[in-house]
């Protein structure tokens, strides 16, 4: 009998498990489970609902109780982190790590054979430096709640969004104002939510408020020593997955600004963009083998250099393992939140980047991670 495989998928900054009714996976576990089905394969998915800026090592800690609590006794046990939960996935796999756990909680980890990181800043992001300024610290705010907006809310409550935004001031009030405007949007945009999924958004933007510890610890400067002290685990396969967001100067982004809403984000696209974009002087990121390279170059229609990012996460930072996938993506595209043309798509965008991601392109993305998790057992 073929023994079932289990599947996490670990969320990264500003992600979340599921809120307010909305599945932040949802894409992605339903790709993962037709591929599982089509080969035959019995397979659990299940999603960790890590805090969405805590530091790593709370947030890995939340990842091995949640294993634990859910694994049963036996069976293949694949972790698929996207953003800085790739680097959760690491950090708990780590043999030189520390969480301050009980053995029984980490027990699980012999069962392990994949662990898939997502557009993760293994060598850090220059936006991180940026968030931890005060002004990069409101964006980040925004960027959270407009993210949540965006994918909980869909298209009619973003049209309402639009007016409210128009209304008090647009994009350069946001971006020059404080919390308190952000708390009038908040609280304009939440009355059309129920009470359940209102309140339910409000813990979340009060836990970025309140807890920013990965922001500083995913800087390049404190992944050189990250890297230094966490070892891959014996015995697991690690895969990465890479994109790349057309510079914010493309005339296909310009052509998509329609509304306030996406005036706003592509305006908040291309400040992160630029920060991103920052280019090491010290930490340099990783140096593409020459497969890697082929691939990179197959999928990404622009010069690969350390200057380019999907918006949040330089390409170059996110290699680590075997690549899987590279292709022209914006940080939210590869989890299936991009921009669709087709009639009945479900699919809702989360910022307005330019980027062409397709369904075609988020097939050929999950087809080489769920091959990857069959392929090693």
């Amino acid at each position: 009998m073929t023994r079932v495989h289990r599947v996490y998928f670990v969320p990264g900054l500003f992600g979340f498990a599921k809120l307010a009714g909305y599945d932040y996976f949802t894409h992605v576990r339903r790709g993962v489970e037709q591929r599982f089905a089509a080969a035959g394969v019995p397979v659990v998915c299940e999603d960790v609902p890590a805090p969405p800026t805590s530091s790593l090592r709370y947030r890995s800690r939340v990842l091995a109780g949640t294993v634990a609590r859910t694994a049963g006794a036996d069976g293949p046990i694949h972790l698929v982190g996207h953003s800085t939960g790739g680097l959760d996935s690491r950090l708990v796999l780590s043999p030189s790590a520390n969480l301050g756990l009980d053995e029984p909680l980490l027990t699980w980890r012999s069962r392990v054979v994949t662990a898939i990181s997502v557009n993760t800043p293994h060598y850090g992001t220059p936006v991180a430096s940026y968030f931890a300024t005060v002004s990069g610290t409101r964006v980040l705010y925004a960027l959270s709640l407009f993210t949540v907006l965006s994918l909980t809310l869909g298209e009619p409550s973003l049209a309402i969004f639009s007016r409210v935004l128009a209304g008090l001031g647009g994009i350069d009030a946001i971006l020059g104002g404080d919390y308190k405007l952000f708390s009038r949007i908040t609280d304009n945009v939440l009355r059309f939510v129920d009470k359940d999924g209102r309140e339910e958004i409000s813990d979340f933007l009060g836990k970025v408020r309140v807890d920013q510890g990965a922001i500083v610890q995913i800087m390049p400067e404190a992944m050189d020593l990250f890297n230094a002290a966490t070892e891959n685990r014996p015995g697991v396969r690690y895969g990465s997955i890479a994109s790349a967001a057309p510079p914010p100067r493309s005339l296909r982004m310009a052509r998509r600004v329609r509304s306030p809403y996406t005036a706003f984000t592509a305006a908040m696209f291309s400040t992160l963009y630029q920060f991103a974009g920052q280019r090491p002087r010290v930490y340099p990121y990783a140096k593409p083998k020459a497969r890697e390279l082929e691939l990179l170059r197959a999928g990404i229609e622009h010069e690969i250099d350390d200057g380019i990012s999907d918006g949040i996460v330089p390409t170059l930072s996110m290699l680590w393992g075997e690549l899987l996938w590279a292709g022209e993506a914006d940080h939210l595209d590869v989890l299936g939140h991009f921009h669709d043309d087709r009639e009945k798509s479900e699919h809702t965008d989360w910022i307005t980047s330019g980027s062409r991601f397709t369904s075609q392109r988020f097939g050929a993305l999950l087809d080489a991670i769920v091959g990857y998790q069959l392929r090693a057992t």
